[in-house]
């Protein structure tokens, strides 16, 4: 059986993490690669990291950053933001990613996705998707629209249809971003993971309004969610309480949920 998988999520600007609610009002919280040293030795399953404003500020994402990251984790790192071109890509992967996540600019130029999967295979492409719930309409027959630029412009388009576009363009994953949900600890947005989910034959992540062990056990049994972002949960002060990642994971694992486990670090004694 598949395990379902734990993502640490890092929204960063200024080489900082931050956290936001609903996509504002950010605070800062440590520098990315600190906060990756720690989280990697918490035993994370993957981590994506977000350079959130280099889109809306139309610039190259922060590799110095990237690599700073990179250097400290050794689990699937996916990257995103300001992602361009091939070349973007290539730069990021060089930095030290694993995958790519594409946003804003696969809305504008949905032939990326395309060529990121050919170029570096459809297992490197990470299609990222702002979502707001809406008034279901004949052109967002789903309830769902799709933002971009950090949730500054909304599109028009579908969230249902667009994801369905992107793994048919060659996107090897989604993540589901819910702008309703983000910085709430809520809970998940189920409907609309679910919904996705149900549609596509790629796995999907589910993202935004984590805020307790039992919004993780909700989205893994409710939908068939692959994986779940849970990073306010691991670090930000805007929650009630942090978790470890290896609470969370003996939670689920009493829930009923296969995730990976915890390996226990055994302590080797030399002899000279």
């Amino acid at each position: 059986m598949l395990t379902k998988r734990l993502i640490a999520c890092f929204d960063v600007r200024g080489g900082m993490v931050t956290k936001a609610h609903k996509f504002q009002d950010n605070i800062d919280i440590e520098k990315a690669g600190v906060i990756a040293k720690k989280i990697y030795g918490d035993q994370i399953d993957e981590i994506i990291f977000y350079d959130i404003t280099a889109s809306s500020e139309k610039r190259k994402i922060d590799l110095d950053t990237v690599r700073s990251v990179a250097k400290q984790v050794f689990v699937p790192f996916t990257v995103g933001g300001g992602i361009r071109n091939l070349d973007d890509m290539y730069e990021v992967l060089k930095a030290g990613a694993e995958k790519i996540s594409i946003d804003s600019m696969a809305v504008r130029n949905p032939d990326i996705i395309k060529e990121g999967s050919i170029a570096f295979g459809r297992q490197c492409i990470v299609l990222s998707m702002q979502v707001k719930k809406v008034a279901k309409t004949e052109k967002i027959p789903s309830g769902y629209e799709i933002a971009i630029d950090g949730a500054r412009f909304f599109t028009g388009m579908d969230a249902l249809e667009w994801a369905k576009k992107g793994e048919a363009l060659g996107a090897g994953e989604i993540c589901v971003n819910s702008i309703d949900n983000d910085g709430t600890h809520m809970g998940y947005d189920i409907e609309i993971t679910s919904l996705i989910a149900e549609n596509v034959n790629i796995p999907v992540i589910a993202s935004g309004g984590a805020g307790e062990p039992a919004h993780l056990s909700e989205v893994f049994t409710k939908t068939k969610a692959d994986a779940a972002i849970i990073s306010s949960m691991l670090y930000s002060p805007r929650i009630s309480r942090n978790y470890s990642v290896s609470e969370l994971k003996s939670f689920l694992d009493e829930s009923g949920v296969n995730v990976r486990p915890i390996v226990q670090k055994e302590k080797y004694k030399l002899f000279g």
